[in-house]
């Protein structure tokens, strides 16, 4: 099914509100807005049968129509999860327009959402954590004597920096995209915590361990230089400075790991996403309670948690399956 759009807000009055409803009361991140629209418009599209603007009769939709435009991806071809969104979007799009009497009932209230296969998460060993947090300093002392002036000062900061972008994630579990918007203004240093802001604009604390911090206070030492020589005044709005001066973005860190990775002799497959997974399933292990966890990891269910369990249970059978002279 394509992606055109067809009932612009600013034609479809229930559109219009739902709008109005996600940014005031939702208070939903642009990136989760622009989600629900898009599944909004492909099913006014199915609905309707045309890619004409204007306003749609919602109240003609059935459970009948609201499977078909389900079926219609799954067999397309998409994931689980991206169907499970579509089914998740037109649910609280419809519960919306009941609550506001738009529509009577909700064609998507009771369907079921498609089945997931279970995929355990790739994680880090101990000795390859080490191995990687190293990796920054390691390249800094074998490239970083070649320099000359700017490039010198800029590359001691970016080791520095990159070191203490490894050790926070592991530290703390955070997302990617939690990171690459944390300021120096959320870390209390002295206390050894930082308030991390996750979806749906929550927030919650994450402790900082020794190493983390040793690494944070580096990094914004070196800062000093580079934000003056890029003409900043005043306090730094970013705790992470790209090669302009702004905040460093989630893909740049992506790019920067996979350089480290490979120079570290690991799986370039692995993402920043990974020391997320790594912390939850090394929490475990060493005995941390699960709903401890799902705090720190900020998930909103404690079954979203429940994954890393499972880790834990297949790294213990790949043990005693190594080791065990009868397994």
């Amino acid at each position: 099914m394509s992606s055109t759009t067809v009932a612009q807000p600013d034609t479809d009055p229930c559109i219009a509100q739902y709008l109005r409803y996600l940014h005031a009361e939702k208070d939903a991140s642009e990136h989760t807005v622009s989600n629900y629209l898009r599944d909004i418009h492909q099913f006014a599209s199915h609905l309707t049968g045309s890619g004409e603007g204007g306003p749609v009769d919602w109240s003609s939709a059935d459970r009948f129509s609201a499977r078909g435009f389900l079926v219609v991806f799954q067999k397309a071809g998409s994931s689980p999860a991206t169907t499970g969104r579509k089914l998740s979007s037109l649910r609280s799009f419809y519960r919306f327009l009941q609550r506001e009497e738009h529509v009577n009932g909700n064609p998507f209230s009771g369907l079921q959402m498609p089945r997931r296969p279970q995929k355990l998460p790739r994680i880090l060993s101990i000795p390859e954590v080490n191995k990687l947090i190293n990796a920054p300093s390691e390249l800094w002392k074998s490239e970083g004597i070649k320099l000359e002036n700017r490039k010198r000062m800029w590359a001691e900061y970016a080791w520095q920096r990159d070191t203490a972008i490894f050790e926070v994630l592991y530290s703390t579990g955070m997302r990617l995209n939690e990171l690459s918007g944390l300021s120096e203004s959320r870390c209390d240093f002295l206390s050894g915590v930082v308030v991390v802001r996750g979806k749906g604009k929550k927030e919650r604390l994450c402790p900082l361990g020794d190493p983390a911090l040793r690494a944070l206070r580096g990094a914004l030492e070196a800062r000093r230089a580079p934000w003056s020589l890029r003409g900043g005044s005043g306090p730094c709005p970013h705790m992470f400075l790209n090669k302009n001066g702004g905040a460093i973005t989630p893909r740049s860190i992506e790019r920067m790991m996979k350089k480290y990775t490979a120079y570290a002799g690991l799986n370039v497959d692995h993402s920043p996403h990974t020391f997320r997974h790594t912390f939850a399933t090394h929490m475990l292990d060493a005995g941390a309670d699960l709903r401890c966890v799902q705090e720190l990891l900020g998930h909103a269910s404690l079954s979203t948690t429940q994954i890393y369990t499972h880790v834990s249970v297949e790294r213990l059978k790949q043990v005693y399956e190594e080791t065990h002279p009868r397994a």
